[in-house]
């Protein structure tokens, strides 16, 4: 069974850097496309980022040109580099699958990491 686990939040000043990692564990078949979302509490959870297996990455709106995201796959590992955090970054982050490969069916799915950025 395939298993995502998020790591690497915390509590961050504005402008300051955090990087989340996600393991994945488990055989992961097909054409993937790794994704980190985040949902601030008590909104919708949105995209943040997606990384396809022929290394073209999206971002949303609001973090180009501060997210990065990136893979390690040898070591099964999505990262997301968060610089330049700002407070309207804080929310839970989760790290997602899609075996589609489309980006677009992000059906597995970690359980998420806290990140709280203050002024």
């Amino acid at each position: 069974q395939v298993q995502l686990v998020e790591s690497g939040g915390g509590s961050a000043q504005a402008g300051e850097s955090l990087r989340l990692s996600c393991v994945v564990s488990g055989p992961l078949y097909g054409s993937r496309c790794m994704g980190w979302f985040r949902q601030p509490l008590g909104k919708e959870r949105e995209r943040v980022a997606t990384l396809d297996r022929y290394g073209s990455s999206n971002y949303a709106d609001s973090v180009k040109g501060r997210f990065t995201i990136s893979q390690d796959k040898v070591e099964n590992i999505s990262y997301l580099q968060m610089n330049g955090l700002k407070p309207e970054d804080t929310g839970m982050y989760f790290c997602a699958a899609d075996v589609t490969g489309t980006c677009n069916e992000f059906r597995i799915w970690g359980r998420g990491t806290q990140v709280t950025v203050s002024s």
